[in-house]
């Protein structure tokens, strides 16, 4: 094994990990290569070592979960938020609003001085108002809106919800209140709008770069929004530094500074950790040291999220059911959740987690049963055996820590039944784009709910219009379905809406476009005297009530 100091006082590793009696000695020998105590910003901010780098800086065009923790709170608020106890809907930029009893109106009535970042690239001369919001989805459901084009009309959850055939029109009551005309009434339309996509933009900055001839895609790129922290500077692939809102409207932010740290390897982010080159880190591995050690603190939330694997329906041989059941009966779900998740996620058996409300324990999963897969894979003509590519995320997710062992799991059991499995991994961003594309024949990924409605698991994941935006990773459009799915969201009755939910779920368990596989805890670890709440068990992570105390030396 061999450590590195580089001119970054940065921790090179060249195993992947250690022996735990090794620890002691190694981090204070390393401890000694770090020169942190001279970075001003760990006195008057916060390092936070994420797992990759985000592929936007407005949560609008994409649905990547790091884009998410890297944007969606640090940099802008919604009309509306999430209580973090009991998930009801809560106001936020939005001080209030009335729903008609139709549920085809809602009125939203804003707050008044809301400021929004002023920066080296922006300086704006007016607060928050109804413009302001009206731009903000106009410019996702116009599609001869420049921003709509500068997009490239690429609003993947947006149009995964079929948001432009709900919403007919949006109405300027005045400077502070606006309508939003439904076509039909949606019982998730609320959710939807406190979910970390529906950040609302700056108008008066869009007029300022239309007015100035300057790239529509800053926008996006160089964002100005009336969250906490305000975007400085990003060096591709490395680092991203944000600054305290001086004017935030909720409340005095305490740090200073916010730098996201892109650590992709989880032993580089632990030895910074060690090292206290990091105050969080995402995504960390080694628990039980972690716990065991004074100066840092283990956080984990149960999260509404899913690991699953997707079947590409439209390429052979996934486009026969009977082949993505065999290859469902085939995998041990129960050594993935010991090998990759060390116990700390439960198996799942359906899209949802236990804890949604439309969750249907009477439903059983498809059971772990190589005698059932050999059989199926004969019904269809396939007992010779065939190859497969499966693809598997370069990086940690909170819903998967390691899609790469994962796949090698998958690698051994399907081994079993003759099926010969090649394991494709990409850069993030290249992943993703050819991912969106349909370019995979099967792959590991997941869902980290984004609001606790069910829907929320199923549409944006396996609706006919989450196809054309590329978040359907299994290809699969079944009108029937969708028409379950359109129909549970025309009722605020929960009794109806569960009905219908457990038909969607059993169709799932017929049809298995993708196979669930585990509901996993989040984890992050911090140094002891880093205080406040980050993690969130939907809608990314928040450094909005984060301070620090002065570290003891």
């Amino acid at each position: 094994m061999l450590w590195l100091c580089n001119s970054n006082g940065f921790i090179a590793c060249c195993q992947s990990f250690f022996k735990p009696a090794l620890f002691a000695l190694l981090f204070a020998f390393i401890a000694g290569c770090s020169d942190v105590e001279q970075a001003p910003v760990l006195n008057e901010g916060i390092i936070y070592c994420s797992e990759g780098a985000p592929n936007a800086f407005n949560p609008q065009l994409v649905t990547s979960g790091t884009t998410i923790d890297a944007t969606s709170r640090q940099l802008y608020n919604r009309l509306l938020d999430f209580n973090a106890q009991n998930y009801d809907k809560v106001p936020s930029l939005a001080k209030s609003w009335h729903v008609t009893k139709d549920g085809r109106y809602i009125t939203f009535y804003l707050r008044h001085d809301v400021s929004f970042h002023q920066t080296e690239y922006f300086t704006p001369t007016r607060t928050l108002n109804a413009d302001d919001v009206i731009f903000s989805f106009n410019r996702i459901l116009d599609v001869n809106n420049p921003f709509y084009k500068s997009a490239k009309g690429q609003f993947p959850f947006f149009q995964s919800i079929d948001f432009d055939a709900l919403v007919d029109t949006i109405e300027r009551i005045d400077d502070y209140t606006i309508r939003f005309h439904l076509n039909y009434p949606q019982s998730s339309f609320l959710a939807n709008l406190a979910a970390p996509f529906s950040v609302i933009l700056s108008k008066e900055y869009a007029d300022y770069l239309v007015a100035n001839q300057l790239p529509l895609t800053r926008l996006d790129s160089m964002p100005i929004g009336t969250g906490p922290f305000k975007f400085k500077s990003y060096q591709v692939g490395s680092l991203i530094r944000y600054a305290r809102h001086e004017n935030y409207w909720r409340k005095n932010v305490q740090i200073k500074q916010l730098l996201f740290n892109i650590s992709p390897r989880n032993t580089g982010r632990l030895t910074k950790l060690f090292t206290h080159e990091c105050d969080v880190i995402s995504y960390p591995i080694a628990l039980q040291e972690i716990r065991s050690r004074t100066d840092l603190e283990l956080e984990q939330v149960t999260s509404f999220n899913v690991a699953y694997m997707a079947f590409n329906t439209q390429k052979p041989p996934f486009d026969n059911p009977v082949v993505r059941r065999a290859i469902a009966h085939a995998i041990n779900k129960q050594a993935i959740i010991s090998a990759v998740y060390f116990d700390q996620a439960d198996i799942a058996d359906s899209l949802l987690p236990k804890a949604s409300w439309a969750y249907d324990s009477t439903i059983n999963g498809i059971e772990y049963s190589v005698s059932k897969a050999k059989r199926l894979l004969r019904d269809a003509g396939l007992e010779n055996g065939f190859q497969i590519d499966l693809w598997a995320m370069p990086v940690q997710r909170a819903y998967n820590p390691n899609a790469l062992k994962m796949a090698k799991l998958i690698q051994a059991d399907l081994a079993q039944i003759g099926v010969t499995v090649n394991i494709v991994r990409y850069e993030w961003s290249t992943f993703l784009k050819k991912l969106a594309r349909g370019e995979h024949q099967s792959v590991l990924i997941g869902w980290l709910a984004d609001h606790p409605d069910p829907d929320n698991f199923f549409s944006p994941l396996l609706s006919c219009a989450a196809v054309e935006t590329g978040s359907n990773r299994a290809q699969w459009c079944n009108r029937k379905f969708d028409r379950l799915l359109k129909k549970s969201l025309l009722t605020n009755d929960l009794s109806e809406r569960q009905a219908l939910y457990t038909q969607a779920q059993q169709m799932l368990i017929q049809e298995i476009p993708l196979l669930p596989i585990a509901h996993a805890k989040r984890s992050q670890a911090r140094l002891s005297h880093i205080n406040g709440n980050i993690l969130t068990a939907i809608g990314g992570i928040s450094f909005e009530d984060v301070h620090k105390q002065v570290e003891k030396q």
